[in-house]
């Protein structure tokens, strides 16, 4: 009897269709999908081992070393997770790299204990990685980018959050763009990244949106790359500028950067750990950008950022770290921001405060 198979990946994406991923944990790690949840049929030395008998003694020997290592009481702990992921997303499917051997002795193994016949995605995370991949390249030829720039604690990503025609890059990437924006879990991979990404804009394009806003990013946010197509199509698109004032700017950093990214840390690593954790992402920043600073402003701000964080301690009031992000802004950032605007003028459309952007963007745009 042949099970079923699912081959309609614009669907399976566009839908949030909950995935099992088979594949060994160390394949899961080099890149997946959202929705797809790792219960391998077999583990990484399992695979390792099986995988030499394959390419010395060919499939049939390597099969009956899969059944030698995966005992009975191995495959029915192995089962036994299949049928809680089943149960629970009675509408997923399960996948394996190429839609093979693994993906279809999972599928039986399913069937034999359930009655269940649980779809395969055809051709395995291949397939789906390939498509993906497709359609991001298709996506970028097929929109109509809009860039929303301004400088550093404008509230750039306050505002996507109230339109809906936008990807948040930031969000995707798990980085807040700056040298002090590292976040308190890690980056997710180049390829996760991409994924994500591609999905994001095919709902978009499902959506009918052909004109997205983003966020005006460099070729990199933190340690990932954004797909060069994008980036490209991203410089040469209209320009519209978020103006904010010194103080209300201060009062962003300050909520993004101090509060929010603390209570970010402290929920993750724990009280302490988390205050420790999160206190080395801006003096490691600092000490990133000290070259471009100089030495003598490199000293004063780390002297004005030392007594914060000294006060901080002592008081457990955040409040003085707002003098060395206005340093920051004032000194480092604006400058900066200045020189890189001047490169690119003649791409700026409109300028504006966060009500006159928004209403710029749906009465010239259609975006709201």
């Amino acid at each position: 009897m042949e099970l079923p198979q699912l081959e309609n990946y614009h669907d399976i994406f566009v839908n949030d269709i909950p995935l099992i991923d088979v594949r060994a944990p160390i394949e899961f790690k080099q890149g997946a999908f959202p929705f797809a949840q790792n219960l391998p049929l077999m583990n990484d030395e399992e695979r390792h081992l099986i995988g030499i008998r394959y390419k010395e003694q060919g499939q049939e020997k390597a099969i009956d070393l899969g059944q030698e290592l995966v005992t009975d009481e191995i495959k029915q702990a192995r089962v036994n997770n299949w049928i809680g992921f089943t149960n629970k997303h009675p509408q997923g499917a399960l996948y394996c790299f190429r839609g093979g051997l693994r993906s279809k002795i999972t599928q039986q193994w399913i069937f034999e204990a359930t009655g269940i016949m649980y779809p395969r995605i055809t051709g395995g995370y291949k397939a789906l990685r390939r498509f993906l991949i497709d359609e991001l390249v298709r996506s970028v030829e097929d929109i109509s980018p809009l860039v929303l720039g301004g400088r550093t604690g404008t509230g750039k990503t306050i505002l996507l959050n109230k339109i809906e025609q936008q990807i948040d890059l930031e969000y995707i990437y798990n980085h807040r763009g700056s040298a002090f924006g590292k976040q308190a879990t890690p980056q997710p991979g180049q390829i996760d990244i991409e994924n994500q990404l591609s999905i994001a804009l095919i709902k978009q394009r499902k959506k009918q949106f052909k004109k997205l806003v983003f966020e005006d990013e460099a070729s990199n946010i933190g340690s990932r790359q954004l797909p060069k197509y994008l980036f490209n199509a991203m410089s040469k698109s209209p320009l519209i500028l978020l103006e904010t004032e010194i103080n209300e700017r201060i009062e962003n950093v300050y909520h993004e950067y101090v509060t929010e990214s603390l209570a970010q840390h402290q929920s993750h690593f724990g009280e302490e750990q988390g205050f420790e954790a999160w206190l080395e992402v801006p003096q490691t920043a600092l000490n990133k950008i000290q070259r471009r600073l100089g030495g003598t402003r490199y000293k004063e701000l780390k002297e004005i950022m030392d007594n914060a964080i000294k006060h901080h301690r002592q008081s457990g009031n955040p409040e003085q770290h707002k003098e060395w992000i206005k340093t920051l802004l004032q000194d480092y950032y604006d400058p900066m921001y200045d020189y890189q605007l001047s490169k690119k003028t003649e791409r700026v459309t409109f300028r504006g405060n966060q009500q006159s952007v928004l209403d710029y963007l749906n009465q010239q745009h259609g975006i709201s």
